[in-house]
């Protein structure tokens, strides 16, 4: 069963064609990784997905439903979640009160002025389990903005985590990253798939982090699908190495 299929999608801006004509299929609980040189359209595809830009011609069907016209908010409350290249948190608030802010609009309280004390108890376990998957129970008094980048990744990806999401979409969660962070957030995207069986998408510049956690890759190269396949299928890929593995060093 697919939680995602995205038919011949084409974004114009204009006479610029960002993506153009490309067809992706997502199987529920599979982990799929968006590779690409810089201006491939990663970003431009991502968006489509998650509604920031209405695609010019194409469908996107989510869960069985056709999302294509659907506004952001719209697709958040169907299922779907994503986090940012650059880390979209609030820094001034703790750990727990961002995660927080996530799990009541995912409990339908985004727009009560309160909740009663059933309803609280029941934000605060949904939040301490998420926390606590992400392994940042022991940082939940912490403010945000106080925390390694690392642990910024991991409490964006909990917020994400907390709106429940039937399909995460992960926009190059490693960026910026040493070596140990990027370790550390790769075994949390690995958790998240094997462990959690979740359904992810990931754009990643990291061709370790792609090998080691994908299902399977998706390459995209001056907005086309170049090519798809396993990790060890696009690794041999000659085209690919040509438009992008072979330049990556």
């Amino acid at each position: 069963m697919n939680v995602l299929e995205i038919n011949n999608v084409t974004k114009r801006f204009g006479n610029l064609v960002a993506v153009r004509e490309v067809s992706l299929n997502v199987a529920k609980g599979e982990l799929c990784a968006i590779i690409g040189p810089n201006g491939a359209g990663k970003t431009t595809f991502f968006n489509l997905i998650s509604g920031f830009f209405p695609p010019t011609s194409g469908t996107i069907i989510f869960d069985g439903r056709d999302i294509t016209r659907l506004a952001t908010h719209q697709r958040v409350a169907r299922g779907m979640a994503r986090t940012f290249q650059i880390t979209e948190i609030f820094p001034e608030l703790t750990v727990f009160e961002n995660v927080r802010i996530a799990a009541e609009v995912a409990g339908g309280y985004r727009l009560r002025p309160w909740i009663n004390r059933v309803e609280a108890t029941k934000v605060r376990a949904h939040v301490e389990g998420t926390l606590k998957l992400v392994a940042l129970d022991n940082r939940s008094d912490r403010l945000v903005g106080e925390l390694s980048h690392g642990d910024q990744r991991a409490a964006e990806i909990a917020m994400a985590l907390a709106l429940k999401p039937h399909l995460l979409l992960l926009d190059e969660p490693t960026a910026g990253m040493g070596d140990q962070e990027t370790f550390q957030i790769s075994q949390l995207i690995r958790k998240l798939h094997r462990d959690s069986n979740y359904s992810i998408v990931l754009i990643e510049h990291d061709m370790r982090v792609v090998f080691n956690l994908a299902d399977r890759v998706c390459v995209l190269d001056q907005g086309r699908m170049l090519a798809q396949g396993t990790p060890k299928q696009i690794a041999a890929n000659e085209a690919v190495q040509a438009a992008y593995l072979g330049h990556a060093a």
